[in-house]
């Protein structure tokens, strides 16, 4: 009991502190390389990755043709357009704005749950989405962050991703998925890498051997394959099958924190006073919703 409350805390760690730097290091990395190319190149050297330590540690990596196909559609939620999309966007929207961004996904996981499973919201939950949305508003709504028609775009797409991760994660919750959750990442990662280098070459973009990539940008991938990928969306995967979805998403609540301070750190991003603000009511949001009662 000791060692599974342990593992919950080390996972929701991952997903807060290592997922909130990512959107700093796919920033930088999205900077030289094509990100369709960048994605599928992160996913399928970290599934791979996963496979093998799968192996080596005797797990069975027989799957049925039920949990493929579920497998399949999760990777494509998750990976391929919650992720490879959004990295694409990152073109064009900061680092840190677009972790505000993803800080809509636990509203848009309580309504689909409303909606599937006709689950009420409870009174916790609704405040804390509720503090979540209004620290958003502070955060987007300043005037330190300018909008051009192509951050109009990524804006966009972002929600769109936003929302096949939110559906994704619902989805998860309930699908049939190989039991260990190390084997259900590796197929996730690599069936969505594949998919990814199909766009990469149907979209025609560029691809740059790494040896050709800058120090940066190698240290980048390095630190999204195994932090962001192996580490964080295993202990992700796991989380789904332990707590609730609604839980489990706060993690959008607690990113954009991380995102944008990195971001101001590392490539001058705005960070103001409001910023501060708006990061501590978001953070009061993750405690109603964490705090509330299982039904």
């Amino acid at each position: 009991m000791k060692n599974s409350k342990a593992l919950v805390i080390i996972a929701f760690v991952a997903i807060y502190v290592i997922w909130g730097s990512t959107y700093l290091f796919n920033k930088i990395a999205v900077t030289e390389l094509s990100p369709f190319f960048l994605a599928s190149i992160r996913f399928l050297v970290a599934g791979s990755l996963i496979m093998i330590i799968a192996k080596a540690l005797k797990k069975s990596l027989v799957i049925t043709k039920k949990q493929l196909l579920n497998t399949s559609i999760s990777g494509f939620l998750f990976l391929v357009h919650g992720n490879g999309v959004f990295v694409w966007a990152l073109k064009y929207v900061d680092s840190g704005f677009a972790a505000l961004l993803a800080a809509t996904q636990p509203l848009f996981v309580l309504l689909l749950l409303r909606l599937i499973d006709q689950k009420p919201m409870q009174k916790k939950s609704i405040i804390g989405v509720l503090l979540g949305v209004f620290g958003m508003y502070l955060l987007v709504s300043q005037k330190e962050i300018a909008v051009s028609e192509e951050s109009l775009l990524g804006i966009f797409m972002m929600f769109t991703c936003v929302l096949s991760w939110s559906y994704g994660s619902v989805f998860v919750s309930k699908a049939d998925l190989p039991k260990n959750f190390f084997v259900s990442t590796g197929y996730q990662m690599i069936i969505a890498g594949l998919i990814l280098m199909i766009g990469s070459l149907g979209f025609n973009e560029e691809w740059i051997a790494p040896n050709l990539w800058s120090f940066k940008v190698q240290m980048s991938l390095l630190f999204l394959i195994i932090f962001g990928g192996i580490f964080a969306f295993t202990s992700f995967n796991y989380l789904l099958k332990v707590v609730s979805p609604e839980k489990v998403s706060t993690s959008a609540y607690v990113n954009p924190v991380i995102a944008m301070f990195l971001g101001w750190y590392f490539l001058d991003e705005a960070f103001t006073t409001q910023s501060i603000v708006a990061s501590i009511v978001l953070l009061t949001g993750v405690y109603f919703i964490t705090s509330r009662k299982r039904l």
